[in-house]
């Protein structure tokens, strides 16, 4: 396999030989020293083989005094390859230009790919990278990663720690962000825990207080669950800072208006599409805002970055296809609209439980309302119900349903 390779590197040539006296070109090469290999016998006067390029000029001279015919076959390695552009001077230009191109391009950022952030936006963190003066096109070797990472944790308080690797022409930026410690808990304050809604109370546990009500009762929004004030038989009331967890069963209701007509699209088989090329942060167009046309349309956008030997360029494709639509008027059915109900309520369901449990079940029932459909959705959830409140407040003031 290697001498393959390097037979490959150097030039081979696969001849031809027509002799009557073939053992006579055998001995010439025996004498001079040249190999050959891949022998095949044609006839009696006549075989094959390789030699490497600089054997067969040899071999080449040497015949001239036999009677003998040499043959080219094949040419193979990279010698004959490079030899095709001899004359081709812009190709080969071309060539020389775009290796340049890419030895000097590999110095450069192209690229980048950020891990590590979930809060975070890539966006936002390349914005600020930006403004440090990294960005498509910056110089990669100079990078003073120490100062960039001071700058933009500066921009950027959700970031405990930021740095940029850059390989070949593409950075990596590794981020981690960071976590948020809990609001303190003033235990100064005299507080009690109150019920935040209605509920049934499954479990309470009080850490600082008394508790003033036991597992299985129900509680109204606003009932005092753990006192932040405690009788001793000793020296009377005593004030404390009443914490602890309250989970309780709660219901929820909740009920929205559904049409049963709507406005749906219609394609009409118009189609436009329009190219464009971008250049690191500058955009070629290919087609004028005015040739698109007024009207309602969907705009479809596809984005294929360029790439050379596996390294991505800083240029990028974008192709736009806008699809034109009308808005029909269409008739939704009872069952399709309270699907649609049950999602919407489930969301906003969703957004007032989760901060504090779990949705535990579901019922959605519907009904005919003038020209629409009521959606209603009946919920049991497990929540932490218990807020803390001053003892010097009204907990029916800050109550909600």
């Amino acid at each position: 396999m290697l001498n393959q390779i390097v037979n490959r590197l150097q030039g081979q040539v696969r001849i031809r030989v027509e002799t009557p006296f073939p053992e006579r070109v055998l001995n010439l090469c025996g004498a001079r020293n040249l190999a050959f290999w891949d022998m095949e016998w044609e006839s009696e006067t006549a075989f094959t083989c390789r030699l490497n390029r600089r054997d067969y000029y040899a071999l080449r001279r040497a015949v001239k005094q036999l009677d003998c015919r040499l043959t080219v076959v094949r040419k193979e390695g990279v010698p004959f390859f490079l030899g095709r552009f001899r004359r081709r001077h812009a190709l080969l230009a071309g060539l020389t230009l775009c290796s340049a191109l890419l030895f000097f391009g590999s110095f450069f950022i192209w690229d980048f790919t950020v891990e590590g952030n979930q809060r975070v936006t890539d966006e936002e963190i390349l914005r600020a990278l930006q403004r440090q003066g990294v960005g498509i096109g910056t110089f990669g070797i100079s990078l003073d990663t120490e100062d960039i990472r001071n700058h933009v944790l500066l921009e950027i308080p959700e970031l405990l720690w930021i740095t940029v690797n850059v390989s070949g022409c593409r950075a990596y930026v590794e981020v981690r962000e960071r976590v948020e410690a809990p609001e303190p808990v003033d235990e100064r304050e005299p507080t009690n825990v109150v019920a935040r809604r209605d509920g049934l109370i499954l479990d309470i546990q009080a850490m600082d207080g008394v508790r003033c009500v036991l597992p299985g009762t129900s509680v109204e929004a606003g009932e005092l669950l753990i006192s932040g004030v405690e009788d001793t038989e000793t020296v009377g009331a005593r004030v404390l800072t009443g914490m602890g967890k309250v989970e309780a069963r709660t219901w929820y209701t909740l009920s929205t208006v559904m049409p049963l007509t709507v406005a749906e699209k219609q394609y009409t088989g118009e189609e436009k599409q329009g190219y464009s090329l971008v250049f690191g942060t500058n955009r070629v167009k290919f087609f004028l805002n005015s040739s698109i046309g007024t009207g309602n349309y969907d705009k479809i956008t596809e984005r294929t970055q360029w790439s050379l030997f596996g390294l991505p360029l800083p240029v990028t494709f974008v192709k736009e296809t806008f699809r034109f639509y009308e808005t029909v008027p269409a008739e939704v059915s009872a069952a399709q609209a309270e699907s649609r109900g049950e999602a919407i309520l489930m969301d906003y369901l969703h957004t007032l439980v989760d901060p504090y449990g779990t949705v535990s079940s579901t019922l959605c029932t519907s009904r005919r309302e003038g020209d629409g459909l009521l959606v209603t959705l009946t919920a049991e959830c497990v929540e932490e119900i218990g807020r803390a409140v001053p003892i010097y407040t009204d907990p029916t003031e800050e109550s909600g349903g």
